[in-house]
C-alpha cells in the first residue's frame, strides 16, 4: 500500500472506532425506550429521504428512494448514538462544541464547492441524444433536412454514440453521422472545410461553418 494512502486511512480507520466505541457506549446509556426514540427518529428520517430522492429526477425514482430511505436511516441512528456517547464520555457542553465544529466545517465546505461551481464556465446546452434504438430512415432521409436539421443530427447522434450497445447498433448510427455530413459537404464544399479546418469536433456544430442557401452546392443542382 502507497505510505500516502496508508496516511489517509490510518487516521480514517480510528476515526470509525472512535465513532463504534461511542455508539455502543450511546446505546447502553440510552436504555430501551431511548432506542425506541432512536428507531422512530430513523424511521421519520428515512421516509423523509425517499420522498425526496423519489421526487428527483434519478432514472429509477423506485430505487433511489429505497437507497436514500435506508441510507438516511442509517446515517440518523449512528449519528444520535455517537452523539449519545460523546455526551455519556464528555458532557453535554463539550458535546454541543463538537458538533458545532461538525456542522460549521460541512457549511463551509458545501459554501467553497457552490463557489467553485459558480465560477466554472456555463457548459453548452447538449441537445438529447437519439432514442435508441435508432428510428429506421429511407436512403433519401438527408435531402429532407435543412442544414441546421442536419446538424442537430450530428450533435444528437454524438450524444447517442456514448449509449449505443453493440456492434451492429454503432456501425448503423456511424452510418447515419456519414449521410449526414456527406449532405452537409454537397450543399456547402466551402463551409464544410471551413468547419473542418476548424476542429470538427463531436460536439462542434457543422451548420454555422455550412451555408443554408439553396443556390450553393448540392441544392444548386
Amino acid at each position: 500500500m502507497p505510505f500516502r494512502a496508508l496516511l489517509v486511512r490510518a487516521p480514517l480507520a480510528l476515526l470509525v472506532l472512535l465513532a463504534s466505541v461511542l455508539a455502543a457506549v450511546g446505546g447502553v446509556s440510552l436504555g430501551g425506550s431511548g432506542l425506541v426514540a432512536v428507531a422512530l427518529a430513523a424511521v421519520v428520517t428515512g421516509c423523509l429521504g425517499a420522498g425526496i430522492a423519489r421526487d428527483g429526477d434519478s432514472a429509477d425514482p423506485r430505487q433511489a428512494a429505497v437507497d436514500a430511505a435506508w441510507r438516511t436511516a442509517v446515517a440518523t441512528v449512528a449519528v444520535l448514538l455517537v452523539l449519545s456517547g460523546c455526551v455519556v464520555v464528555a458532557g453535554g457542553a463539550v458535546t454541543t462544541l463538537l458538533a458545532g465544529f461538525v456542522l460549521g466545517g460541512l457549511l463551509v465546505r458545501w459554501a467553497l464547492r457552490s463557489a467553485r461551481a459558480d465560477r466554472l464556465p456555463t457548459a453548452a446546452v447538449v441537445p438529447l441524444p437519439l432514442p435508441l434504438p435508432l428510428p429506421a430512415t429511407d436512403a433519401g432521409w438527408v435531402r429532407r433536412l435543412s442544414v441546421e436539421a442536419l446538424g442537430r443530427e450530428w450533435l444528437r447522434t454524438s450524444a447517442a454514440l456514448t449509449q449505443v450497445q453493440g456492434a451492429g447498433a454503432r456501425q448503423a448510427l456511424v452510418e447515419r453521422r456519414r449521410e449526414a455530413l456527406d449532405e452537409l459537404e454537397r450543399r456547402d464544399p466551402a463551409g464544410f472545410a471551413r468547419w473542418l479546418a476548424a476542429g470538427a469536433t463531436v460536439d462542434s456544430d457543422p451548420a454555422r461553418y455550412v451555408s443554408g442557401d439553396p443556390a450553393a452546392g448540392y441544392d444548386a443542382a
